[in-house]
């Protein structure tokens, strides 16, 4: 049996305790699989497609009933997969859940692998690539901002960007091959100051505005990678707690109780940060801190933002400075805290050593200070940028590279009709950037890259 015949089955709600529990099918014997186990509340005839039937499900084993449901028949192509799909409403719970599971794979169906119902709708034409990697970024989503950006993705936003970049690149191609063909004519078909000029204008310029995209907007998807350093007492815990609102990390008077990583997520201004806790830096007492201190400084390199936390009611020490030696080149906040103590820090040493970084003063025991740091932060990784509703597409990595690979091409294309070279050479680089946007949206892409997009996607989905 071929895999676009086969019923697949998974549960598709976190396993757990809960007031209500999904498991869905899809494929050709979606209905029929179920109609076995299924007993409606009333009628005995077919399910029909899309409506919702009470009833209850039976182990045919032994006749006894399992559960109320609710369930859903959408005959295809009116599915999430394009394929006839059922989906169980039931009672949430890990026994009922599996057993449930185990009832319709006894049955025919088989286990659905990772995001196997979004690549079948991939598959069967019903969303593009691109669309189907939203559905992993709309699930989550670490901001309301990101929510949008991907809720637009799911909804064509960004394919309808390729089509706009590919439609003009097309009708160059067919007038250079039209050309080629026919080169007597060449000078009636081409206007080379018009086509260079298109494709300046209508696709390069395009295509370096998504790149860009990428670079600044990735945050409200991603979530910015904070991390919180700086030597042993200085208050990095008590600020990751007071930046949680909640008690996260264990603050004790005793230095060096952060030993490993402590990571948390937390929206500020509106912009979703990911806050790594590192261990305290100073010279290590045993293996265990020597490890937690070279994960510290490789958190650090790895960091989108770094707050280097400074306990302003002592002098400065050689860890604080060769912190802010590491920051170098990175985007760094320096958060001098304890400010309900007297200062202790030298103000012209204090000048010397941090220049012209970003200072906020706080108290992570008060909360004084706290709303200028989330002000400071969010300038800090926006850069002063206020408009955040223009965009309507934001590039993940992947297609960062294919408009990157894209970019290329094209350039080369523009480069060779500038220096008049054969125009073979000039078509042969537009069908690779073709190529290239066609692989953001699946119309170019080998099995082995559809296996690692999907097996991003949790069961069920």
């Amino acid at each position: 049996m071929q895999e676009g015949e086969e019923t697949i089955a998974a549960i598709a709600t976190p396993v757990g305790q809960a007031g209500i529990g999904i498991v869905r099918l899809s494929g050709p014997r979606s209905l029929s699989i179920t109609s076995k186990i299924f007993r409606p509340r009333k009628g005995r005839g077919p399910l029909r497609s899309h409506r919702l039937y009470l009833g209850e499900l039976v182990d045919p084993a032994t006749a006894e009933p399992l559960d109320e449901v609710l369930v859903s028949y959408m005959k295809a192509p009116r599915s999430y997969t394009r394929e006839d799909v059922v989906e169980i409403n039931c009672h949430s719970g890990y026994v009922l859940l599996s057993k449930i599971l185990e009832l319709l794979l006894s049955l025919g169906a088989r286990p659905a692998r990772p995001g196997e119902f979004t690549l079948r709708a991939f598959l069967n034409g019903r969303i593009d690539l691109s669309q189907a990697e939203a559905v992993v970024d709309l699930i989550n989503a670490k901001s309301e901002k990101g929510l949008a950006l991907a809720s637009q993705q799911i909804r064509g936003a960004f394919r309808d960007r390729i089509a706009d970049l590919k439609a003009p690149v097309l009708d160059l191609l067919a007038r250079l091959e039209a050309a080629i063909d026919y080169p007597e004519e060449a000078e009636e078909i081409l206007d080379m100051d018009e086509i260079t000029d298109i494709i300046q204008r209508q696709v390069i310029a395009p295509i370096n505005v998504l790149i860009q995209e990428h670079a600044r907007r990735r945050v409200w998807v991603d979530g910015v990678q904070t991390v919180i350093v700086g030597r042993v007492n200085a208050g990095k815990s008590s600020l990751l707690n007071r930046l949680l609102n909640e008690e996260r990390a264990i603050v004790t008077p005793v230095a060096g109780t952060t030993r490993d990583v402590i990571e948390s997520t937390v929206t500020l201004e509106g912009l979703p940060l990911r806050l790594l806790d590192t261990a305290g830096l100073r010279r290590a007492k045993d293996q265990v801190e020597e490890l937690g201190l070279e994960l510290a400084r490789r958190k650090m390199e790895e960091a989108d933002l770094v707050l280097v936390v400074v306990d302003q009611s002592r002098p400065l020490g050689p860890e604080d400075r060769e912190t802010i030696r590491r920051c170098k080149g990175k985007e760094t906040i320096v958060v001098l805290n304890k400010i309900d103590l007297p200062c202790g820090l030298d103000p012209a040493e204090e000048g010397e050593v941090f220049g012209d970084l970003c200072r906020v003063r706080i108290s992570a025991l008060t909360g004084e200070g706290i709303p200028l740091l989330a002000r400071a932060i969010r300038e800090q990784v926006l850069g002063g940028e206020t408009d955040l509703t223009t965009s309507q597409v934001v590039p993940n990595l992947r297609h960062r590279e294919a408009l990157g690979e894209a970019l290329r091409n094209f350039e080369g294309a523009l480069e060779s009709l500038r220096g008049g070279r054969p125009l073979e050479i000039a078509a042969f680089e537009l069908r690779a950037g073709l190529d290239a946007l066609g692989a953001i949206v699946g119309e170019t892409t080998d099995a082995d890259l559809l296996d690692r997009i999907f097996s991003r996607f949790c069961l069920g989905k």
